[in-house]
Parts: structure tokens; sequence; C-alpha cells
């Protein structure tokens, strides 16, 4: 509820329910999940979130306003994960076929870490707003021991793939190994849709996504192929908000360098 850019925008209304509903909801399509619970903190702005999710009945955990890592952390070791999804609640359109598809990725190389998309200097393909990170439950135990940098803590998982030197595998995959030893694995799409900016940062951002949602009638079971063709039919939408600047990893909150 304190996001330094747009405050309360996890629960600002998208064609009739908080964003944050609609993010549970499609994440929890996803057939790789089974089970979504919100990492929220124990800040007093965030007591709306976690009255929401109780009369909801939406599962949810409070932990450091800073520390997301450590959130992620508690949240996997109460439900007894062995795989982690970290996917962010400022991301109505967040696709549970992307899901399904990082998850499998993840088993079937053996993987420490999928994703499908990692910062700079690594090229995105997907929309921003599309982000799934995924990680054994291992690996993130590994990172919430070890990991000292702020970014690393309010980011949850640049520790596991940072300076990892990536080696293509298809046109849809990358894979290698980080100087700390996780295997990492990077999927892409064929063709490149990285500029797209479907997340929720700012009002303009707020305002796209509503009229997304206003096109699909407030329904939430649309894919992402079809916010693409949404956008491809009516491309005066993406110019709602294509003057905002997307955070990048080493943006942290500078609020989280006061907390102690």
């Amino acid at each position: 509820m304190s996001s330094s850019r747009l405050p309360g925008k996890i629960l600002a209304d998208i064609a009739g329910q908080p964003m944050l509903q609609r993010v549970f909801i499609r994440t929890s399509r996803a057939a790789t999940v089974t089970e979504t619970i919100f990492a929220t903190t124990t800040d007093p702005s965030d007591d709306p979130v976690a009255e929401y999710c109780d009369f909801s009945g939406i599962p949810f955990i409070r932990g450091s306003l800073y520390d997301v890592l450590d959130r992620y952390y508690q949240a996997a070791k109460e439900t007894k994960a062995d795989v982690v999804v970290r996917v962010t609640a400022d991301c109505p359109v967040i696709d549970p076929d992307l899901i399904d598809d990082t998850v499998n990725r993840l088993f079937e190389g053996e993987s420490d870490f999928a994703a499908n998309r990692l910062p700079p200097p690594f090229h995105r393909t997907y929309p921003i707003g599309l982000d799934v990170e995924i990680c054994t439950f291992a690996a993130l135990e590994t990172a919430w021991k070890q990991a000292t940098e702020t970014f690393h803590r309010e980011h949850v998982m640049p520790y596991l793939y940072e300076g990892v030197q990536l080696s293509a595998v298809s046109r849809q995959l990358e894979e290698g190994v980080s100087p700390r030893g996780f295997r990492i694995a990077l999927l892409h799409h064929t063709t490149d849709f990285g500029d797209y900016r479907w997340t929720v940062d700012m009002p303009e951002d707020l305002e796209l996504m509503r009229q997304v949602y206003s096109r699909f009638d407030g329904r939430d079971d649309f894919s992402w192929k079809e916010v693409l063709d949404l956008v491809h039919t009516e491309p005066g939408l993406m110019e709602i908000n294509a003057r905002v600047r997307h955070n990048t990893l080493k943006d942290i909150d500078k609020r989280a360098l006061k907390k102690e």
C-alpha cells in the first residue's frame, strides 16, 4: 500500500475488483500452482490488504516492509513449498500459461531458477507485467541466508542469477550457471515485445489496465495474447502510459536505507 510511485495501488479498482484480486485469480489458474499466497507487510499501511485477504479467503502472511526476500522465504516455509513462483501484485494481466511454461522449464532443465525475463544487460522479449520468476526452495533458502545487499533483499531473487553468463539453447531458451553455482534458465518469446508495458506503477499504467479490462467486459480469463491483439487493434491504448519509465534492478526504495 505504501508504494512510492502509486500509493494504494494494489487495492485500486479495476473493472469492479481490486488489482490484488485480479492477480490472485489469474495466478491461481496456472495448472502448476498448488497454492497462491500474498506476502504483505506488518506495516500499518498494509492493514487494509490483510483485512481484504482475510475477508476474501485469500491466504497471506505479513513480514518486513523492505526485506521482501524474507517475506518470500517465510511464506514458502509456512506452505512447505518445494518450488516458489514469484509474481508481483501490480501485474493484473499476469498469464497462467506463462507461469506454467516457466515452471515446466525449471523441472525439465533441473534448474535452480527460471524466468521469462532478467534485468539488463539481458534483453526481455515478453511485455513488462508478465514477469515470472521461479526457484527451488533450496535456492531461495540459500539466498535468504547469504544475501546482504539491499537490492538482493528488496528484489528477492537477484542473488541467484547475478553475474550469470547465458548461452542460447534455442530461440526461446538460454541457460547458464551463475558465479554462485545456481543453474539458470531464461525463456524468450520468438517475437520481441519487451517494450510493451502492462504493469502498474503510475496512474497512467492503472488507466491502461482499466481500459484493457473494460474491453473484455471485466472478465479475467483472457490471455496475454488476447491483450496483444487488443493493443495492436487499438494502438492508441499503448500511448496512455508510453512516457512512464520502468524501474531497474538497482532501483531500491530509498526508505529502506533509513529503516535501521
